[in-house]
Formats: C-alpha cells, structure tokens, sequence
C-alpha cells in the first residue's frame, strides 16, 4: 500500500531527472511504499520524455499541464492525483536533501503532526552554495511570512502533509510558495514540526525565480493576510493617488503663498486630496464595496485611517522643514509619500478588505497587531527630534553633563544612555531620547519572547500590540527618563525569571542576574520585583528547590557587581541616595492615597486594561472568566500573579500613607499583560464580561493611537483652531529661554552686570533653560537651592553661595513660585531691592503659547 506520494513539478529539469530518481529508489524504502508524481508545467528541453524511461517502474508518473506555468498549480494538481494520504512536496534540482524522506514523512505517518517541513532556518539548518542576493530575498521573504505563520522557514519548497489540507488551498492560489499557502488557510489548526536541512544550490540548469515571482509572493502574502490586495487595485490606487498628489500639491501650495502657516495648509490640502480619494477608490480602486450608497461604517474606518494620516504626514513635513531645512513646497512630497502608503495599507485592510475568503479571528489580530506596532514605531521616530524635551528630559541631560558613578535621586544608567546618544547624534532631542527608542525596542523583543513562552506566537504579537498603544509603552519609549531603561531592565529580568523559576533552565540565572543589575542602574523600583521572585520561590514547590543552589546566589553576585557604581558613589557621599529614597517618604505627612493610586493606574493602562488587569490579578481560575486554562499552566498562572500582585501590593500598602507618583506603577503591568493579550484571541463560550472586554480593546486601541499622534502634532506643529493652553505651565522651554535671554539682555545693558538667573522649581526651570541655551552658554542659571531649599542634583553641581551682589532674575511658572518656596517662606526679604513681579508672554510665529513669570533684584543677602 503507497504510505506517501512524491509531488515533483518540473519545468526544464531534464539534466536532473536522472541524478534525483537514482538517489530516491537508492534510500532504504520499498517500492510499494511510496509513487513519485511529476507535474510538467510545458518543459521544452526533453524532460517528458526523460521521465516517461522511468515510467517501467510502476511507482513514477507524469502529469503534463497545459498553459501558464504556475508552481502552486502543479503542486495541487499532483496532490490531486495521489494515491496516498500524506504528500511529500520537493524541488527537481536536486537542492533538498532525498535523504531526510523518512524524516518527513514518519511523524505524519505516526500522526503526530499534519505538516513537516524541511527547514533552513532552524537551528541545524544551512543553505550552501547561494549567492547572497539569494539568500537575502530568501531571508526576507521568511521575515516578511514570520508574522502570520507559527514557523521558521514559510518559504521553503521541501515539506510533507496531509492531502487533506489541498482542499483549504484557495482557488487564487497561485507562485512559486505553495507551503504558504496551507499554513495560512489553516490558521492556528495544524501541527507543525519542522526538521533542520542542508539546502544546496542546483548544479544544473537554471532557476526560474525571478522579481515578478517575488512581487507575486508579496501580493499574495498580503492577500492571504486578508488584504485587498492585487495588481489591479494598486494599479487603480495609484492612478487615484497621483490625481490626489496633484489636488494636495496645488492647495497646499496656494495656502501657503497666503501665508496660512504649515499646520492649517498641511490640514485643508490633505483634507481636498482625502475627499477626491475616497470618492474614486470606493467607485472605482475598490469597486467591489461600493453599492451606490455611502456606506457609514466604511466611511468611519476611512476616516480613521485619513485622521492616523494626516497626524503622521504632520510629522514628516515638519522634520523636513524644521530640521532638514527643507522648503515647504519640496516637502510636502515626502510627506505626501509617506501618507500614501498608509492610506493604502489601511485601505486595503481596514476600509476595503478582502470578503472573499476573509481570514480567521485570530489571524486579523495578528495583521491588526502588527500594523498597529509599525504605526506606533514609526510615530515615535518621526516625532523623536521634534518634540520639545519635557523637563524631566532637561534635567537627566544635565546629569549626562556631569558624568559620575550615580547620582543623589536616580542611578546613573539614564545619564549613560543620554551621554551615549549626544555623543552621535548631538545635544538636540533626538540624541537625549535615542536611548529611550532602542530601549523601547529591546523591551518589545523580551516582551515578545516572555509571552510566546507563557502562550504562543499569536499572543506575543497581541501583546506588543498592547504594549504599544498604552500609556505605560508609548510614553516610556518615548520620553527618556529612567522609566525607559527599567522598563527594558524589567521585561528582561520577566523573561529570565520565568525560564529560570518555571521553566527551570539554569543558564536563566545568569541572564537574570544582568538584567536584574542593569535594572538597579536605572531605578530602585526594580528591587521589588527581587521581592515577587524570593514570593514565587518560597510558594512554588517547583522554584523551591532553587533555594538549596548555588545558581541564584551567584545571580544576586552578579546583579551587586553590576550595580557596584551606585555603591561606591554612595559609599562616598555618606549614602545620601539610599537615604533619600528611603526616608523622604516617612517624614512626610500621612496622606491617605489608594484613590489615586487607582487612578493613575487606570491613566497607565487605560480604563479597559485596568479592569482586565484587576480581573487576572484577582481571579481565582481563569474558568471563573469563562476562559479555558488549557494554555496556561497552574503555575504560569502563578507567576504572573505573584509577578504582578507582590509589587501592586507594596504600592497599594504605600499609598495608605502617602502619595504616589502617577508612574511609578506602570513596570508593575508589564508581566500581566500577555494573559490581557491571550484573553483578547480567545473564543467559544466566554462570559459576557470577558466578551465585553474583547470589544472594549478594539476602540481603546484606536483612541489611543490618535490621541498620540494629536498631541504629538499638537506640540510641534498645532491644530488648527486649537489653543495652546494645556501645556502653558511645563512646556515650549525653547521659545520661553528666548525671551529670558532678552530679558538678561535688557538687564545686562541696564547695570552692566551679569545677572543670575534663578529657576523658582527644584530643577526643572533651570535645566530646561540650561538645555535651550547651552548652544549659545550666554546664562548663569541656578535652582531655587540658592534660597535654601532641595535642588536635588543641582545641590552638587551648584551648591548655593552667599552673598550675592549681582542682579538675580527669578524665574517661574506661577507667580505664587517668586514669592515663596515653602508655606511661611517670604524670599522678598532674602533679595536686595527686589522688583515687582511681572510676566511675559511666550509666542511661536505669532500664536501665544504660555506666559513666563519673573523678578528682577539687585542681589541676594
């Protein structure tokens, strides 16, 4: 009885006939045990007749195809004929390896799996012989597959499966990558097994891969994603996107010659460009949706992707413009490119997609995730050197102005990360917050990795997905503050604490132990997640026999000699860091804080991922959500409790007696939130809360991916007919400094003095005017430290010296700041001939952005 059949497709191979049949019937099988198909898709160089002389053993067919040869056809024809019920599918050029057959076909044979492949890309696996522009479209081609499919090697040619599975394959199936095609139409269903080969590059004749062949994998891999995706709706589209280019490029440039400003032309032309676009792609681009009527839910979708446009095109026109010095006629091209492709991508996935064949649940998540991480990358790119720094950022770029081992409030791994990007890329934005946007990236990858451990593949997309779009993600890989490296620190000290107490693998430790100490260079906080792990080992009875090891001992070694730095540097400056974190919070007056603590957890994670959160941390089983535990382990489900609930708790128990900051929470998240993202693909009977849930994510998601990118417009270009008063108070240091340095000016030339510039703030003021001016250096600025109070670092760097005869320029946000620092505090008697307090107004191209308040003395006391 045939256990297998052999599906050769042929199109010039007669050189190799010979060669590959003499090396298959010379492998240790029966004859009866297996047939070997040929499929020739209209060979001119003899093939037919080469495999018709193989044709006297009764084990070797052919099949010849008429017509245009299509790879993916002649596959599902051979498979067609087969008489057996496991198909072996292999190349004719004598690149795969005949004698790994056995391996493929046996695990089927034994019905542990429904498809085998052969893969180059799995540890053991190698390609020899290739070309490197091969192997690099061969790569990436595997890149591009890796997010839809649950393998290494999507693209390779040499597998096995059940011939079942042929019938999924849809009727448009059509290339060179026909394994792609059964992976995809089987989402999440099949057993899958891949093998390590050696692939080698054919000896004789030649490849028929060419471009066209990699721009059809392209299109059918988008399509099989669930786009509305081919040559005649990109043809369309384009045709429409060219009328639109014209129709933005024409109003743009006529609003700017009225001198409408960047932002309000940008805004009208694109909204006259997205009008023409939508009307001709409903019509015509996308044809297949249009019924004559407007179609509301189509139209919303439309304008979402349009408004996720616009705000992104802000971006790329202002950093052409306002860094790239680029004139606004010119940029508005780029801009325009780059609105293009999101229109397009959105179009064709979110407002037109496919309805023949749509694709499973579980796999429009992972295009959703996917789009939705991309989206949120490239936002924080874009925006990275235009936003104005914070004054948090200002102020951990002094500390990388003044290099030491730690320093008095924080440790030292932010300053390392700002010193390290000024040195590439200059002291501007871009270079203070380079190191927050890698760090974000090295968190995406442990992040990734610890849920694909905990869940699966699907669930880890989700989970950078969520990961992305909240308030704890965005911000942190965006602004560079500690948060950025612990964050990072945190996600990896996860994924090394959970291969190491659950997965029990000892090399975990020492991962463990570098996260862990890396985590102490760049906040205390991560000690607490120290504390959850000494909880899991003493509960779990699988983690406790680590305590009789020498494995954890030699991690905390390794975690104390990395954070050795903040050691030293408190061992020489009488512990005043570990004091500070330790006890400013005791002295302080008790105020009862769990409202706010709640709150600002629900800022962190949003309302919906608060709820979730609570529902996963409190829960006693996941069946009480109406969730089934088969992919979470008791003690998985375990972990991640501890993970998260011992840290919630210390803080939830804080905040009885004190006020908490509203970030210092959110790492607290990050473990729980691959069970959020698992909870978000379940399907079945579920509970209708945890449906309710399910649908809460979907605008959630998208409210906060516009309300990043509004502010973020905001902020560097506007909204038309928005007035900037949110921000009048912490922000547009770089306009605000001008109009101090006019204001030096003006007291310069009065007394002929220098004047002192004084930041009525703890550091603040002082360190967003030390950034702004540090280009020019023109300004003598201190903290309000010179009237007594806490300057935190600037207590080191400028300790307070008295008295002085030079005219001192108090600088605030608020009046009630130049008139006292601490309730009883009257500074006036402390300066010599003070001033009245006056104010300035702060304005950029003519639109008022904040006023400024100040207070000019002759000296201090």
């Amino acid at each position: 009885m045939t256990q297998f059949s052999i599906v050769v497709p042929t199109l010039n191979e007669s050189e190799n006939i010979d060669l590959l049949l003499t090396r298959i019937f010379a492998l240790n099988i029966p004859f009866d045990k297996f047939e070997v198909i040929f499929v020739d898709d209209g060979s001119n160089d003899g093939t037919p007749e080469k495999i018709r002389t193989w044709q006297k053993y009764s084990n070797i067919h052919l099949i010849e195809r008429h017509g245009k040869p299509d790879l993916a056809t002649s596959i599902l024809q051979g498979a067609g004929a087969a008489r057996s019920d496991i198909i072996v599918v292999m190349d004719a050029d004598l690149s795969h390896p005949h004698e790994q057959l056995n391996a493929l076909v046996t695990p089927i044979l034994k019905d542990q799996y429904d498809v085998v492949i052969g893969s180059r890309y799995i540890k053991g696996g190698r390609t020899l012989d290739w070309p490197f522009y091969r192997r690099l479209l061969s790569r990436v081609g595997g890149w591009l597959a890796r997010p839809f499919c649950d393998v290494s090697d999507a693209t390779s040619g040499f597998f096995a499966f059940r011939r079942e599975l042929a019938a999924t394959v849809s009727e448009q199936a059509h290339g060179y990558k026909i394994l792609l095609e059964i992976l995809m139409a089987n989402d999440s269903t099949l057993r899958i097994k891949e093998i390590p080969i050696c692939f080698r590059d054919r000896a004789y004749g030649t490849s028929k891969l060419s471009f066209p062949h990699q721009l059809a994998y392209l299109q059918r891999l988008l399509t099989l994603a669930g786009g509305k995706v081919s040559r005649n709706t990109a043809g369309r589209f384009a045709i429409v996107g060219l009328l639109g280019v014209v129709v933005d490029t024409l109003v743009f440039q006529w609003m700017i010659s009225r001198d409408a400003g960047l932002a309000l032309a940008h805004f009208v032309s694109f909204f006259f460009a997205v009008s023409v676009n939508y009307a001709l792609n409903s019509k015509w681009a996308f044809n297949e949706h249009h019924t004559g009527h407007l179609q509301w839910l189509q139209f919303s979708r439309f304008l979402i992707v349009g408004a996720l446009a616009l705000l992104l095109r802000g971006g790329v026109l202002a950093l052409f413009v306002y860094v790239g010095h680029v004139p606004p006629s010119l940029a508005i091209f780029p801009a325009i490119i780059a609105t293009a492709f999101i229109n397009y991508l959105g179009s064709a996935f979110y407002v037109f997609p496919a309805e023949k064949n749509p694709p499973s649940s579980n796999m429009r998540w992972r295009v959703a995730a996917l789009g939705v991480v991309l989206f949120c990358i490239l936002l924080r790119l874009i925006y990275l050197g235009l936003a104005q720094l914070i004054p948090d950022e200002a102020y951990y770029w002094q500390y990388a102005q003044h290099m030491d081992l730690s320093f008095y409030d924080h440790p030292p791994m932010v300053a390392w990360l700002i010193w390290m990007g000024t040195a590439i890329l200059g002291n501007n934005e871009a270079g203070v917050r380079v190191g927050a946007f890698i760090c974000s990236l090295i968190a995406m990858g442990y992040l990734y990795a610890y849920a694909k451990n905990l869940h699966d593949k699907a669930t880890a997309l989700r989970t950078l997905m969520i990961f992305s779009v909240l308030p704890l993600g965005f911000a942190s890989g965006f602004f560079m503050t500690p948060d950025a490296p612990l964050v990072a620190a945190w996600i990896a000290t996860l994924y090394f604490m959970e291969r190491a107490l659950v997965a029990d693998q000892r090399s975990a430790w020492l991962g463990m132990g570098v996260a862990f100490g890396l985590g102490l260079l760049s906040k205390y906080t991560l000690s607490l997640l120290g504390l959850a792990a000494l909880v899991f080992v003493i509960i779990d009875a699988g983690a406790r026999r680590w305590i009789w090891r020498s494995h954890p001992y030699l991690a905390v070694t390794l975690a104390l000699i990395i954070f050795s730095p903040v050691l030293i540097w408190n061992f020489q400056h009488e512990w005043v860091s570990f004091m500070f974190q330790s006890t400013r919070h005791v002295s302080n007056d008790g105020q009862f804080s769990v409202h706010y603590l709640l709150i600002y957890i629900m800022i962190l994670l949003t309302p919906v991922g608060f709820v979730a959160a609570m529902q996963i941390l409190f829960s006693r089983n996941y069946r009480d959500m109406g969730v089934s535990q088969h992919m979470l382990k008791d003690r998985k489900r375990l972990f991640v409790q501890i993970v998260t609930g011992v840290p919630f708790f210390i803080f939830l128990v804080f905040s009885i007696f004190d006020h908490p900051k509203f970030h210092w929470t959110g790492p607290v998240w990050l473990a729980v939130l691959p069970t959020i993202a698992w909870m978000i693909g379940q399907t079945g009977n579920l509970e209708k809360f945890t449906k309710w849930l399910q649908k809460a994510w979907r605008p959630t998601i998208g409210a906060c991916m516009f309300a990043y990118a509004l502010i973020l417009h905001y902020v560097v270009l506007g909204i038309p007919g928005a007035p900037y008063h949110l921000f009048t108070e912490h922000y547009f240091w770089r306009e605000t400094t001008r109009e101090v340095e006019q204001i030096v000016e003006e007291v310069r030339q009065l007394t002929g003095q220098e004047p002192v510039i004084v930041g009525m703030s703890k550091w603040s003021i002082a360190s967003s005017l030390y950034f702004y001016n540090h280009a020019r250096g023109n300004l003598d600025i201190r903290s309000r430290n010179l009237f007594g109070d806490s300057g935190a670092m600037y207590n080191f760097w400028f300790p307070a010296q008295y008295p002085i005869n030079r005219p001192i320029i108090q600088v605030g946000m608020k009046p009630v700041h130049l008139e006292q620092i601490r309730e009883g505090d009257n500074l006036k008697q402390m300066l010599i001939h003070p001033d009245e307090i006056k104010y300035r107004n702060i304005y950029r191209n003519g639109i008022f952005l904040r006023q400024i308040y100040y207070r000019i003395s002759a000296g201090l006391h």
